[in-house]
């Protein structure tokens, strides 16, 4: 990993683990992609080339098995939790340049160019294997439908690929008493033909690429105990029925998850190449100076530093420049709980708390170690009040108005303490190269060590006593642009990690960009707008609620009567609303009143929905035009496609005219 952070010629691509297509976001998840948006922001204010990517990790049984339950395409289900993620990570500040799916055509195409390349060069073979058959399912069982007790520890209820206690990998054949995840059945033992990966071939590559990945200590620690046992070959097929892309020339065969899923990352950022007109081919040059970057949970690091670099090395691709993995999350010190109300959806998190909370409590845990965090909530409505409310937005409450009153709302031409500000200005080389390497903890105890000498600086002078005294007024306004100015550094090092509080700081100094660098001098002479509350302190009130809210319940909570025709402001804001750009329109064969539309919804990324629009527009003149869009609308499965939205119009049933936003407004704006 290149050690030289203000190197501005770099080119980074950043993958986040793709989150499974088959239920909510939730606090846990949060830990890896505010780490990696934290990163990328960092890499952003440098001035380096980041494209941040991410996916839906969409094939598999569980959500062939969800769509069959919900009596609905897997598809839709698809669609449906990949609109939530994108939706609940947006709330959140992560942002990707991309969010595609698996089952996305970029994704096959990369997934048979490799597969045929891997088995061009003699890395792929079958043979015939003794597999789990679940009898009242009629259908081969994936490893993780069977489940048991660990042949290693003895830990009961554990996946039958590897144990969750003690990390021993193996095969269900392995379990002590499996029992089918389907039925509660012990699954009978049935032939089959697989196809397989030689990964042992790739031992030696795999220790030289490790030699050079930089990856923690305790991450090598592990994958040599696997190196020692052995490397086996990876199984990389799957029997029908199952959701995935069909082996080609192997009917009834499909591509294990684990091999399409990484491929994922190159599919979402092939998707954006193709969207935006960039060249995609030099990333994946086995020669390329651009650099690749995974983070990922540490239960997952088997498949990413070891299976994913020997196929893209078998494949004669680049292989990743790092693997970044982290721990796991507990709430106060304990698994996360339904039953105690720790098991919080990220959504149940924004219904009561600012999501730049979760972001700094994050940081201010986070390094770049495997080893888990804990959220104690007692601490993080502490910290949080501690550090943004009383250390940090302080300081600009406290003398943003002064400037106003005693300058004309213009900050001062000269500081009166230039050295204190410049050892700001110098912290930033050590906290930027605490960004780098993830140690996020160290970041913002160095940020939070410069706050106390800001405040310690504003306190000592006292402004609020100075213009009082004759003697002293005309002072007031440079100890204020000094304290501001203190402030301005502080929220340039936090842009990475608060960047809606970013925003807001931006807007004060009216300024419409920062830069890494934009804390080495100080902003003199200019005029600041009227200050505005930044941050609010947490009540512990909001804290239990969201607690509360997130408790299992057996009985659902009846809805609230009315005889009048109106819905609350709760009913209202869960509709999201955005604007969107038809990007391409078109009539739909065989449907009288439909227009098939698809639409830029910026970074929610390309919709199609069919809108009954026909008789009053012609395809052509829609194309480039702005609407407003339901976004989170649940995607119909149609006979023409799946519609994944819709478009708004009125009408009089005279005609029908669509919504359109002012000049302006831009792709993937909320519209409140």
């Amino acid at each position: 990993m290149p050690s030289d952070t203000h190197n501005a010629s770099r080119r980074i691509l950043v993958s986040s683990a793709l989150p499974y297509a088959n239920g909510d976001i939730h606090l846990g998840h949060l830990v890896e992609y505010i780490q990696a948006d934290i990163w990328v922001r960092f890499q952003r204010l440098l001035g380096h080339e980041v494209y941040f990517v991410c996916a839906s990790d969409a094939h598999g049984t569980p959500i062939m098995i969800r769509a069959r339950k919900d009596g609905v395409e897997p598809e839709a289900v698809v669609a449906h939790y990949q609109q939530a993620h994108v939706t609940d990570f947006a709330a959140f500040g992560v942002v990707f340049d991309n969010f595609n799916s698996t089952h996305a055509d970029e994704n096959r195409e990369l997934v048979y160019d490799i597969y045929g390349k891997l088995t061009d060069a003699g890395h792929i073979y079958t043979k015939t294997i003794n597999q789990a058959y679940d009898e009242a399912e009629k259908m081969f069982l994936p490893d993780r439908f069977v489940r048991g007790t660990c042949p290693v520890c003895s830990t009961e209820d554990q996946y039958g690929d590897a144990c969750e206690s003690c990390g021993s990998t193996y095969t269900p054949a392995d379990l002590k008493d499996p029992v089918s995840v389907l039925s509660g059945e012990a699954p009978v033992w049935r032939d089959s033909e697989h196809y397989f990966f030689k990964l042992g071939e790739f031992e030696a590559f795999l220790k030289d690429w490790l030699d050079g990945a930089g990856l923690d200590d305790s991450v090598r620690k592990k994958l040599s105990e696997w190196f020692e046992a052995g490397l086996q070959d990876w199984d990389i097929s799957r029997d029908a029925p199952y959701f995935g892309f069909e082996i080609p020339g192997a009917e009834g065969k499909y591509f294990y998850v684990w091999l399409d899923a990484p491929v994922g990352y190159f599919g979402s950022f092939k998707a954006l190449c193709e969207r935006e007109g960039r060249d995609f081919a030099p990333w994946l040059a086995p020669d390329t100076d651009t650099e690749l970057y995974h983070f990922i949970g540490k239960d997952i690091v088997y498949f990413h530093s070891l299976f994913w670099p020997a196929v893209l090395q078998g494949a004669g691709m680049r292989t990743p420049t790092s693997v970044f993995a982290h721990g796991f999350l507990t709430v106060d010190g304990k698994k996360m709980s339904k039953s105690r109300g720790t098991f919080i959806k990220g959504r149940t998190y924004l219904d009561h708390l600012d999501p730049e909370y979760l972001r700094y409590y994050y940081a201010a845990k986070l390094g770049p170690g495997i080893d888990d965090i804990d959220l104690n909530l007692e601490d993080f409505v502490s910290r949080v009040n501690a550090d943004l409310v009383g250390k940090l937005v302080n300081i600009a409450s406290r003398c943003a108005g002064f400037v106003h009153k005693n300058n004309d709302g213009k900050l001062a031409d000269v500081l009166p303490d230039p050295e204190l500000y410049q050892s700001f200005a110098d912290a930033g080389d050590t906290i930027a190269g605490h960004f780098d390497r993830r140690e996020y903890s160290k970041a913002i105890r160095e940020i939070m060590a410069l706050a106390d000498r800001a405040n310690q600086y504003i306190d000592a002078n006292k402004p609020w006593q100075m213009v009082k005294d004759e003697a002293l007024r005309d002072a007031v306004p440079g100890v204020c642009t000094q304290g501001l100015n203190l402030f301005r550094a502080l929220a340039v090092y936090l842009a990475p990690v608060l960047p809606a509080l970013a925003d807001k700081a931006r807007e004060l100094f009216g300024e419409d960009t920062w830069q890494w660098d934009s804390a080495a001098a100080p902003l003199t002479g200019t005029p600041i707008t009227k200050f505005k509350p930044m941050l609010t302190r947490i009540d512990d009130k909001q804290v239990a609620k969201m607690v509360d809210a997130s408790k299992d319940s057996d009985t659902p909570a009846p809805a609230a009567a009315s005889d009048e025709d109106t819905i609350g402001i709760d009913d209202f804001m869960a509709v999201d609303l955005r604007v969107a750009r038809i990007v391409k329109a078109e009539h739909v064969e065989g449907a009288n009143k439909l227009i098939r539309v698809q639409l830029d919804v910026g970074a929610l990324g390309q919709r199609q929905v069919f809108a009954g629009i026909k008789s009053a527009y012609d395809p052509a003149a829609l194309e480039g035009r702005l609407t407003v869009m339901v976004a989170n609308l649940a995607p119909r499965k149609m006979r023409f496609g799946l519609s994944e939205g819709m478009v708004l119009a009125a009408g009089d049933g005279k005609g029908i005219f669509l919504l359109s936003p002012d000049d302006g407004a831009a792709p993937g704006m909320r519209v409140k």
